[in-house]
């Protein structure tokens, strides 16, 4: 596995950590490729019974990587076929479904868009009290994806996640488990070692029960098919970023001014 992506066992515990910092953990395929990769290694591992996810340096994860370069896919045939929904939504896929072992994230940083989806697929988290969580689509002329249209209203209420996300708001430590979007706040400097401390926790109970509780947690919540939502969405953001509207948005963050929309 690339060096992008860093994974240490520490007894049952199994550590996933993205290791871009210097670009603040930005999703480019490689290392979205590598964090499913990770997540089903995991997934299969009877030795593992708890996964902890977090990123290096300052930040959890800045959303997509924006920079220009080739598009990766990993050499299989499976690969192939599994990204029909985009390695966004496989990551959602790989962490919710096709992992029944609890992910705990760690959100040390900024967490924004597809970084922000990458946090909230987790099934608890962790957050910094100066981590900043924001969906930002709507300052790019895009729709929701990572299946924040899932995991939002889940943690938050429809009203309340809506609004978060039509206001394009960002939400710091305190206010995240005030509103639901986390569920335990510790101090910057104390985060990787709260979230090892509460994943080894967890492994005095049985990882049959985790597991299966986990099972019954995913299936009670699917209000809709899972995968057939992040194909809802894949469609949605495509349609937003071709529109003309969505690339006024793009040149307008890009350039620093305000956007003017037309509704095309």
């Amino acid at each position: 596995m690339s060096d992008i992506i860093s994974v240490i066992d520490d007894g049952h515990v199994r550590t996933i950590t993205l290791n871009r910092p210097e670009k603040k953990n930005a999703l480019s395929g490689e290392l979205s490729w590598g964090i499913v990769e990770a997540i089903d290694e995991a997934a299969k591992d009877d030795n593992v019974w708890v996964v902890a996810l977090t990123g290096s340096g300052d930040s959890f994860c800045a959303g997509l990587d924006l920079t220009p370069g080739p598009r990766y896919t990993p050499l299989s045939p499976m690969a192939a076929q599994l990204d029909d929904v985009g390695w966004v939504g496989q990551i959602v896929l790989a962490i919710r479904k096709r992992c029944d072992k609890p992910v705990i994230a760690g959100v040390n940083g900024v967490a924004v868009g597809a970084g922000l989806g990458l946090a909230m697929a987790a099934d608890a988290r962790i957050v910094a009290r100066s981590a900043r969580l924001m969906a930002g689509y709507t300052r790019i002329g895009g729709s929701p994806d990572a299946g924040l249209t899932i995991t939002l209203p889940q943690v938050m209420g429809y009203e309340k996640a809506i609004r978060f996300m039509m206001e394009n708001r960002t939400v710091m430590g305190e206010e995240a488990v005030a509103i639901g979007m986390a569920g335990e706040m510790v101090e910057d400097d104390q985060v990787k070692n709260r979230l090892a401390a509460y994943c080894q926790e967890l492994c005095a109970w049985s990882p049959i029960t985790l597991r299966l509780l986990k099972r019954g947690m995913v299936s009670a919540m699917a209000g809709t098919e899972m995968e057939l939502q992040l194909r809802y969405e894949v469609a949605n953001i495509h349609r937003a970023f071709s529109s003309e509207d969505g690339k006024e948005a793009r040149a307008a963050f890009l350039q620093k001014r305000k956007p003017v929309f037309k509704g095309k």
